[in-house]
């Protein structure tokens, strides 16, 4: 699968999928994502894998979504084929979710909107001591959508999932250590070979109950996610047809403060 920014290369029991699109700052575009989802259904049945990394290659993990490749609210679009769209993220986090394989995510520097919440997707997270985290939705005036916010909440609690969720802002390494969002924190540069690390111990454990006890453990915690989360979709399509939305679009490329309404 070419069509994207991932490349998947094996070494061994190990999977690692690379985000390789750093003069972007790995950016995400939807064939992108469409790219990370069809490898990772590949992974599920990939039985000589037994451990999988995802990192990115440059200075940040990702900055979420290219901006500029977002409409204005899709009004020139059937509202029909633009939900259906909109759900290709939630499709990649059910994908990664459901890969069986322990899924490591290695992060520096900045990891934002659809990016976060890929690294949340993901069972453990290594990040780098100047990595920052953040679901910048809300500074567009929309959702965090992907039916993330039960996998947020599931990650780091209730109140500072909010926290995090409703300001939209940007948080330290150490902090998001503390918060249990990051399982350890490395000097920038040495990502890549704690992951590998970690990788190599799941590897070496046997693969059927590693397997088991992940599944059986995502599916306690998520129980209600589906049930709850089904009309994000659906919550952003109403969110991208508000002024409030063009405003921050458009603020955001004039490099500007936003002025919103509530309209």
């Amino acid at each position: 699968m070419s069509d994207g920014h991932f490349q998947l290369t094996n070494d061994g029991a190990i999977a690692t999928l690379t985000l390789d699109r750093g003069e972007r700052r790995n950016a995400l575009t939807n064939a992108t994502l469409a790219q990370l989802q069809g490898l990772a259904e590949d992974l599920r049945d990939a039985a000589e894998i037994r451990a999988v990394i995802i990192r990115a290659t440059g200075a940040d993990f990702s900055v979420g979504m290219d901006l500029s490749a977002m409409g204005g609210g899709g009004a020139k679009t059937p509202t029909v084929q633009l939900r259906r769209s909109a759900e290709l993220g939630s499709r990649v986090m059910r994908a990664l979710r459901e890969i069986p394989q322990p899924v490591i995510c290695a992060v520096q520097g900045v990891a934002t909107g659809g990016a976060a919440c890929i690294a949340t997707a993901c069972d453990f997270r290594i990040g780098t001591t100047d990595a920052r985290i953040g679901y910048g939705e809300v500074k567009l005036g929309i959702n965090l959508m992907w039916q993330a916010l039960p996998l947020a909440i599931q990650t780091v609690g209730l109140a500072r999932a909010k926290r995090m969720v409703m300001t939209g802002a940007l948080y330290d390494a150490t902090t998001l250590l503390d918060w249990g969002f990051f399982d350890e924190l490395v000097a920038p540069g040495a990502q890549d070979a704690a992951a590998l690390k970690l990788a190599q111990e799941f590897a070496a454990l046997p693969p059927i109950a590693v397997q088991m006890i992940k599944r059986s453990a995502n599916a306690w915690a998520g129980a209600l996610d589906a049930a709850i989360m089904h009309a994000d979709t659906d919550q952003w399509l109403l969110a991208s047809r508000t002024e409030d939305f063009g405003e921050a679009v458009s603020a955001f490329f004039a490099k500007r403060s936003p002025r919103f309404t509530g309209n």
